[in-house]
């Protein structure tokens, strides 16, 4: 990792692989707001307290259409994606073993439960407290966002096909920079990473 916070590609997948979240920046669609993003198959409780306490945002599980279709997860609305390009989908929670639902251990659990290979519909309820978001089956090609990046960096280091994404807001509750995330990236060793080194920018 560099003074400023940022990392090579390489560095990104070890980062990840380790179960590491990472610092997601250059969404094309949501004027400049930045992302926490990890691998989903490595998600932990600890690392779902690390987004909520630094993140701050909505912690979201980011799936690829095909595999949402798999768990029967459906659009929020027919009316297409938010305002904001995220395509929200109907939010879940494992239906065995959590107990609120929204403790750090209940979404970790419910995001293994999602990400196992032989998951079901069958092993999820919806309504719940993890959000899913439904990538653009054309990737990055079709969506320049943390979403679709997100994906592809686990699919390009074998980390499965899911996405862990917490936005980033200052202490007051605006909306985080990635100019103003290098102290924060030093001090927790989480690498500043922008997608447009994914599409040869």
């Amino acid at each position: 990792m560099t003074a400023d916070g940022n990392a090579s590609i390489e560095d990104i997948g070890a980062h990840l692989a380790d179960g590491g979240a990472i610092i997601l920046a250059g969404d094309a669609l949501r004027g400049g707001d930045i992302d926490f993003a990890m691998a989903a198959s490595k998600a932990t409780p600890a690392a779902i307290n690390f987004m909520a306490r630094h993140g701050r945002g909505l912690i979201c599980l980011g799936l690829t259409r095909a595999r949402a279709w798999e768990l029967g997860i459906a659009a929020q609305s027919n009316q297409g994606a938010a305002s904001s390009g995220r395509p929200f989908g109907v939010s879940i929670e494992a239906r065995h073993g959590v107990e609120t639902g929204i403790s750090a251990y209940d979404r970790a659990h419910t995001i293994a439960v999602a990400m196992a290979e032989d998951a079901r519909a069958a092993d999820l309820v919806m309504p719940g407290h993890v959000f899913p978001l439904i990538a653009h089956p054309d990737g990055l090609a079709a969506r320049r966002s943390t979403l679709e990046a997100g994906i592809a960096l686990c699919r390009k280091f074998g980390l499965g096909e899911g996405v862990v994404l917490c936005a980033i807001m200052r202490d007051d509750g605006s909306m985080a920079r990635a100019d103003e995330m290098a102290d924060f990236a030093l001090a927790h060793q989480t690498p500043i990473f922008d997608i447009g080194t994914l599409i040869g920018e």
